[in-house]
């Protein structure tokens, strides 16, 4: 897969590209990652990024047109457009991102759908934000929580980060992804290593017992339990089995049980 990144900061991605699950699948070529820096497509000597907003405020808006033209010469030279890794037709027309707090909140379930895209172009904002006519270039709009950072660039790196861990070959172990927290609607239960104890808190016994059967239940239970307590709204579109909804029913019982005990 192929990323190019839009920014103002190319040299802010240099360091967080080079270590861990992406630096490693960027070096094996299993991922592409490119920075361009949007004052290299201004045309006035100061190269100018930014103006004053109509109508007065606070604040700067990066100008439109620096923007078009970055996004029109990486779509059109063929930059990062051959599909990524696997060679694909260099005609590969890439979607284009905007990170904004007005996008929609990126979700597990996005990232698996970005992740079967070959080449993604994210335009990172900075200052109050961009030309309101820059938005016609772009196909997906998206934030990375409720609150506002000092710009796109951090977004930008969680996006690659959460999508390009999904792309097959990325992660060591083909199953990863599958067991993540969201990857089936639910948070993931406690995990545990060794030592088997520590500070007096044993690892528990099913853990310990070799019966996968009642491992995995063990651990659906202890999935559902996590949500139910932490964010219960997820249990309305998560796909629930009869046996969930069971274990659901044992959870709210045993949580009432213990409402009596602490009475």
């Amino acid at each position: 897969m192929k990323f190019d990144i839009l920014t103002l900061l190319p040299d802010f991605f240099v360091s967080a590209l080079e270590y861990g699950v992406i630096g490693r699948a960027i070096t094996a070529g299993k991922l592409s990652v490119s920075t361009h820096d949007i004052r290299e497509y201004t045309t006035d000597r100061h190269r100018t990024v930014d103006d004053a907003p109509y109508g007065g405020g606070p604040g700067m808006v990066m100008k439109p047109d620096p923007i078009a033209r970055a996004i029109k010469a990486v779509k059109g030279d063929g930059v990062g457009g051959t599909g990524g890794v696997d060679g694909a037709d260099a005609d590969i027309v890439p979607t284009v991102i905007l990170v904004t707090p007005q996008g929609t909140p990126l979700t597990q379930q996005i990232a698996q759908e970005l992740a079967k895209k070959q080449h993604l172009l994210i335009l990172c904002g900075r200052y109050e934000g961009v030309d309101e006519r820059a938005r016609s270039e772009v196909d997906l709009e998206l934030s990375i929580g409720d609150y506002v950072i000092t710009g796109g660039e951090p977004a930008a790196l969680v996006i690659v980060d959460a999508v390009g861990r999904l792309v097959p070959g990325v992660l060591g172990s083909a199953d990863s992804p599958e067991s993540d927290s969201y990857s089936d609607g639910l948070l993931e239960g406690p995990q545990y290593t060794r030592p088997e104890m520590f500070e007096g808190v044993k690892v528990p016994d099913v853990l310990l017992s070799g019966d996968h059967k009642r491992i995995g239940r063990w651990r659906r239970k202890e999935s559902l339990r996590r949500t139910l307590e932490r964010r219960p709204e997820l249990l309305e579109t998560a796909p629930l089995s009869d046996d969930d909804r069971e274990i659901i029913k044992e959870l709210k019982q045993e949580e009432l049980k213990q409402g009596e005990q602490d009475d």
